[in-house]
């Protein structure tokens, strides 16, 4: 066995195992093997009984809040396995600090990850807690209530209706965001030429309200990825990247993002692809599976999430992501999502019509692939190509957006985005 974020070894019993329980009570269950040296020698624990006794008793004395664990005694081996589960009533301290695992080691949380511990704790997000900002105003927001929802005059009660305004805290961090000025990163829009060292236009929207900065990032979309076309006696706007799909990313990202970093939204425009990079990886009850595949609505700012359903932005809550991809449906090039513990990003491909343009070893291992995931030596086993030649077909289908690599290592397999 080696350590790991959910394992950790102590050859004996000092205070420094409570760190690790914090760790467990804050972000997620672990075990900690008392008796078993750092480089996994078993040595054992004299007097296993009274071992636990002072386990238990270091827990009940130093931890607060007290988390839920069990301990467990290997009478044959003289293990001693703690149990820590973890808890809703974040943040679990020791000595007054709040601990996370890295990989093997417990490192102590920072200022913006113990605030977020403490509005875990107290069931509250973000948006709901007060804003530092009292003197809001919301001219760009009553118009769009106006357009939307016919309301002529935005007044206190529809504020507080909004959950913009608290009668008892004041303004709200969702009415920060979505009042006409505030102290907010925003999105940050760079459009590129032939390769990332020139940049044709640069768009930074900031400090202003979310909805401004939506609309915005917009406009900038249909500047680059929209034309008009004459077809017959009629003028069509042709998309080369379905508006659906950008407008959805965008919204999500808005929506889901970290608001308690400093960073802007990401926007990179290409000629074949946008790319939209958001601060803030998956809510910890949320898998890839659930985030991709379904309509699961778990709402990192829920406040801001349903004025944009109110506002019809979003549609549904936990479709965004299964209507970007919808948008794509009949396309050959499939969005890409990246997730990450830090940001997630969404990689819009732009829209191919034609025929599929690709080397031959590669149209051949792209047809190979059209009845499943297949690893390489599979790939090897149906083409007759060499390592080499599968790779370099791989890597070539992958940049031009085809193909997709699941897994890793040995269990690497690869599968089309788009089944012709």
């Amino acid at each position: 066995m080696k350590e790991h974020r959910e394992l950790e070894f102590k050859e004996s019993i000092t205070n420094t195992f409570l760190k690790t329980v914090s760790a467990f009570a804050n972000y997620g269950s672990g075990k900690i093997i008392f008796g078993i040296s750092d480089d996994g020698r078993y040595v054992g624990i004299e007097n296993t009984r009274k071992a636990c006794l002072d386990i238990e008793n270091k827990i009940n004395d130093a931890i607060k809040p007290l988390p839920k664990y069990t301990i467990d005694v290997d009478d044959n081996t003289k293990l001693i396995t703690l149990i820590v589960e973890k808890g809703k009533d974040t943040p679990y301290l020791y000595k007054g600090k709040a601990y996370i695992r890295n990989d093997s080691s417990t490192i102590e949380v920072g200022q913006i990850e113990l605030k977020r511990l403490t509005m875990q704790g107290m069931n509250t997000t973000f948006d709901r807690i007060p804003s530092h900002e009292q003197g809001l105003s919301f001219h760009i927001l009553e118009e769009e209530c106006q357009k939307k929802l016919g309301i002529e005059q935005l007044t206190r009660d529809n504020l507080i209706t909004l959950g913009l305004l608290d009668k008892s805290i004041g303004y709200t961090n969702a009415g920060a965001l979505l009042a006409d000025v505030n102290e907010f990163y925003g999105i940050d829009i760079a459009r590129f030429g032939a390769t990332i060292d020139i940049i044709l236009n640069r768009y930074t929207f900031a400090r202003q309200s979310i909805l401004k900065t939506y609309q915005e990032a917009v406009r900038v979309y249909r500047e680059n990825y929209q034309y008009d076309e004459i077809q017959g006696i009629e003028r069509v706007v042709v998309e080369t990247i379905p508006e659906k799909a950008f407008r959805e990313a965008i919204a999500n990202a808005l929506i889901h993002r970290t608001w308690d970093v400093s960073a802007h939204i990401r926007v990179a425009m290409y000629d074949d692809r946008i790319e939209i990079t958001s601060p803030g990886g998956l809510l910890d009850q949320l898998s890839k599976e659930d985030y991709l595949y379904k309509e699961v609505s778990m709402l990192r700012n829920p406040v801001i999430g349903n004025v944009f359903f109110r506002l019809q932005l979003i549609e549904q809550f936990g479709t965004g992501v299964q209507r970007i991809i919808a948008s794509y449906k009949h396309c050959k090039r499939q969005p890409v999502f990246d997730i990450s513990e830090n940001f997630i990003k969404i990689i819009l491909p732009v829209v191919i019509q034609d025929t599929i343009r690709m080397s031959p070893s590669a149209q051949r291992i792209y047809e190979a692939l059209q009845d499943g995931e297949l690893s390489s030596s599979e790939l090897a086993r149906l083409t007759g190509y060499g390592k080499r030649n599968i790779l370099e077909a791989v890597k070539e289908l992958i940049a031009g957006g085809y193909v997709i690599k699941i897994g890793s290592g040995p269990k690497t397999k690869y599968a089309v985005t788009y089944r012709a």
